[in-house]
C-alpha cells in the first residue's frame, strides 16, 4: 500500500502537520449530482448500482471529478451486511429501504448468521479493490459500515425513518434478545471493515446515525460498547502503514468524551455541537471531523464561506480537523454550492496552519 499523492486527510486524521484542513462530504456520491443520477438510471435500481463494482466505482470517482476533495468514500449502503444476513432488503419507491423478514422472534435472532465478507459481501472488496485502482493514488479511499445498533434498528422495525418503536420496546423488555443482535452484528461489522482495509480502504468510518435516538444509559450499553469492540478488533495498519478511523454518532455530542474513550482516532460532530468547545473537552486525545449543517449549502456562497470560516475559527489553529458536514449532503443541493464549500475550506484554513 502507497501513500496518497494527497495525504491531507490522513495526516489531519492521525493529528500530523497539513498545510490546510481537508475536506470531504458525507454522501459525496449521490443525487445531488446530475452524472450520479444517469449513473443510476442505468443500473436500473439503487440495490444493483451498489453490487456493481464498475458502477460503484464510477460513482464514487464522479464528486472527485468536480471538486478537489480531500478523500473518496466508498459507494456503498450500510444495510449491505443485514441484506448478507438474509432479511430480503429491498428498496420501496419513495419509502427507502424495507426488509421483508425483520428480526422479532427468538428464533429468528439465533439462527442469524455472521456474513463472511469475501463471499457473502465480495462484491462490496470488488468495488474496494477497483476504486482504489482507478483513484490512482490521488486520494485515500474511506470504507465504512454502519453500527451494530444503527443496523440493528433497521433489522428490528425493518425500514428506516421510523419512531423506534419496535427496537426500543426489545430494548427494554427483552434486552438479551438485543445484545444477542448486536453482538452479531459486532463480530460482523468488524470482518467487514477488516475486509475492506485488505482490499484497499486507507481509513474506516463508523455511521451511528441512530445512536443519538438512546437515553444515556441505553447509550453506552446498546451502542458505545459494540463500537468499542469493534475497534479493539480492528486492523491498524496494512502494509505497513496506519489505517486511521472515525466514529460518528449522530446526536452524540453529550457524550463526546466517553466515545473519546473507546479508542478511535477520531470523532465525528453533527451541527448541534461548536467544534471548538468540542476540542476543549476531548483535548488532544482524538482528531474531530465536522460539523456544518448540510442546509448551509441552499444559501448562497457569500454565507457558505462565512459559516466555513466561523467552524475553522471555532476549531482554531493547527492539525486535528477534518472538515465536513454534521450529516449527509442533501439530494437539494446545488452541486455549484458544494464546490463553493469546498473552495472556502481550502483556501480560509491555510491560515491556520
Amino acid at each position: 500500500m502507497t501513500i496518497p499523492k494527497n495525504d491531507t486527510f490522513l495526516r489531519a486524521l492521525l493529528k500530523q502537520p497539513v498545510e490546510y484542513t481537508p475536506v470531504w462530504l458525507m454522501r459525496q456520491a449521490g443525487r445531488y449530482l446530475p452524472e450520479y443520477n444517469e449513473t443510476r438510471a442505468r443500473a436500473g435500481d439503487f440495490l444493483s448500482l451498489c453490487k456493481s463494482p464498475s458502477l460503484a466505482t464510477e460513482v464514487t470517482l464522479q464528486p472527485l471529478e468536480r471538486f478537489p476533495l480531500d478523500a473518496a468514500i466508498l459507494f456503498s449502503d450500510i444495510l449491505t451486511i443485514p441484506d448478507a444476513m438474509g432479511l430480503g432488503l429491498y428498496f420501496a419507491q419513495g419509502e427507502g429501504p424495507m426488509f421483508e423478514r425483520p428480526l422479532r422472534q427468538e428464533s429468528d435472532i439465533q439462527a442469524l448468521k455472521v456474513p463472511d465478507p469475501d463471499s457473502d459481501l465480495r462484491y462490496v472488496m470488488d468495488a474496494v479493490a477497483e476504486i482504489r485502482s482507478a483513484l490512482d493514488n490521488r486520494v485515500p479511499l474511506i470504507g465504512f459500515s454502519g453500527s451494530p445498533f444503527t443496523l440493528a434498528c433497521y433489522m428490528v422495525e425493518g425500514k428506516g425513518g421510523t419512531d423506534f418503536r419496535e427496537i426500543k420496546t426489545m430494548l427494554y423488555k427483552q434486552p438479551e434478545l438485543l445484545h444477542q443482535i448486536l453482538e452479531k452484528n459486532a463480530q460482523a461489522v468488524t470482518a467487514y471493515l477488516n475486509a475492506q482495509i485488505e482490499s484497499g480502504a486507507q481509513a474506516v468510518m463508523i455511521f451511528d446515525t441512530w445512536g443519538g435516538a438512546l437515553s444515556h444509559t441505553a447509550y453506552r450499553e446498546f451502542s458505545l460498547q459494540y463500537m468499542q469492540q469493534i475497534l479493539a478488533g480492528l486492523k491498524r495498519e496494512q502494509a505497513g502503514l496506519r489505517i486511521p478511523n472515525i466514529v460518528f454518532t449522530k446526536g452524540g455530542g453529550l457524550w463526546l468524551e466517553a466515545i473519546s474513550d473507546i479508542g478511535c482516532d477520531a470523532v465525528g460532530l453533527d451541527w448541534t455541537i461548536d467544534i471548538g468547545d468540542a476540542r476543549r473537552r476531548v483535548g488532544d486525545k482524538v482528531a474531530l471531523q465536522g460539523n456544518l449543517d448540510p442546509s448551509i449549502l441552499f444559501a448562497s456562497p457569500e454565507i457558505i464561506t462565512k459559516e466555513v470560516e466561523k467552524i475553522l475559527t471555532s476549531y482554531g489553529n493547527g492539525s486535528g480537523h477534518v472538515f465536513n458536514l454534521g450529516h449527509g449532503i442533501s439530494q437539494f443541493t446545488p452541486p455549484e454550492n458544494a464546490a463553493a464549500l469546498v473552495e472556502a475550506v481550502h483556501a480560509l484554513s491555510r491560515k491556520f496552519h
